[in-house]
C-alpha cells in the first residue's frame, strides 16, 4: 500500500515539476508573458522567484519520493533476487573434467582435429 502512494505522489510531483517548468520565462518569453495581468498584480520579480522555488522544491520532492520508495519497496530484493539467480546457474554448470589425451600423447589443436604423427 505504501509503494502505491509513494509512485501516486511521485507522478503528482513530476507533473507539476513540469507544469511549473514550462510556466517559467525562457529565452524566448514563455508561457508567463501571456498571463501580464497576474504579472502587474505579484509583480514580475516574486513571480520570478516563487516559480524558481517550486521548481527546486518539486525536483527535491522527486528525488526524495524515489529513494523512499526504493527504501520501501525493497530495492535490495533485486539485489539479492538477482544474486540467487547468478547461484543456480553456478549450481547448475557442470565443470568439464579433465580428458585423456589422445593417443600418442599430443594435444589437439585447430578446432579437434589432431595432428599426423611424424
Amino acid at each position: 500500500m505504501g509503494e502505491i502512494l509513494l509512485d501516486i505522489l511521485i507522478i503528482a510531483a513530476c507533473i507539476l515539476l513540469i507544469l511549473v517548468v514550462l510556466i517559467q520565462d525562457s529565452k524566448g518569453g514563455g508561457l508567463t508573458s501571456s498571463f501580464g495581468a497576474s504579472n502587474q498584480i505579484l509583480g514580475v520579480r516574486r513571480t520570478t522567484d516563487f516559480l524558481e522555488k517550486a521548481t527546486w522544491a518539486f525536483a527535491i520532492a522527486v528525488i526524495v519520493l524515489s529513494l523512499a520508495s526504493s527504501w520501501i519497496g525493497g530495492g535490495t530484493a533485486t539485489a539479492s533476487s538477482s544474486s540467487s539467480i547468478s547461484k543456480q546457474q553456478a549450481d547448475q554448470t557442470t565443470v568439464p573434467t579433465e580428458q585423456s589425451q589422445p593417443q600418442g600423447g599430443q594435444q589437439q589443436q585447430g578446432g579437434g582435429q589432431q595432428q599426423p604423427q611424424k
